[in-house]
C-alpha cells in the first residue's frame, strides 16, 4: 500500500481509523485516549498526516523536531490489524526521519498499553525516559534510525 499525505478529504476517516484503534483502551485506561482527542483537521491542515489505503485504515502523525522526529500517533484500523500494516507504518516514518537528516524517532505511550508497548519494542524502540511519579503514566520511547 502507498502511504501519502492525509487531505481534508481524510479527515473523517482519520477520525474514524484512530477512534476504532483506540476505542477498546477506554476501560483499561478509564479515559478516551490522547489520539482520540486530538485535533485531526489541524494535524492535516499542518502536513502531519500521512495515511494509506482506500478508504483509509493506517495512519500516523508526525512532528519534526529540531533533533528528532516525533511520532503523535500510529492508528491501525481493527479489521487491518495483523497483515504487517503497523510495521510498514513504522518502517515509513523511520525512513522519514532518515530523509529529514534527523538521528532518531521518539514516541510515548500509554503505561497500559501493553500491546503497544510490546510492538515498539519488538521493532527496536527504547524506553528513552523512566517513568516518574509525576508523570506515571507515560513511557517515552526512542529509536535511533541513523
Amino acid at each position: 500500500m502507498t502511504i501519502r499525505r492525509a487531505t481534508t478529504d481524510d479527515v473523517p476517516r482519520v477520525k474514524a481509523v484512530t477512534d476504532a484503534a483506540y476505542h477498546h483502551y477506554i476501560d483499561r485506561i478509564g479515559r478516551a485516549p490522547a489520539p482520540m482527542e486530538a485535533d485531526h483537521a489541524a494535524d492535516v491542515a499542518e502536513g502531519r498526516v500521512y495515511v494509506t489505503g482506500d478508504p483509509v485504515v493506517g495512519l500516523v502523525v508526525l512532528r519534526t523536531e529540531a533533533d528528532h522526529l516525533y511520532l503523535d500517533n500510529i492508528a491501525v484500523h481493527p479489521d487491518a490489524q495483523g497483515t504487517g500494516l503497523g510495521r510498514r507504518l513504522l518502517a515509513f516514518v523511520e525512513e522519514r526521519a532518515r530523509t529529514l537528516g534527523l538521528p532518531e524517532v521518539r514516541l510515548l505511550t500509554h503505561s497500559l498499553m501493553r500491546e503497544n508497548r510490546a510492538m515498539y519494542e519488538r521493532y527496536g524502540y527504547e524506553v528513552d525516559e523512566p517513568r516518574t511519579a509525576d508523570d506515571p503514566e507515560r513511557v517515552h520511547y526512542r529509536k535511533p534510525v541513523s
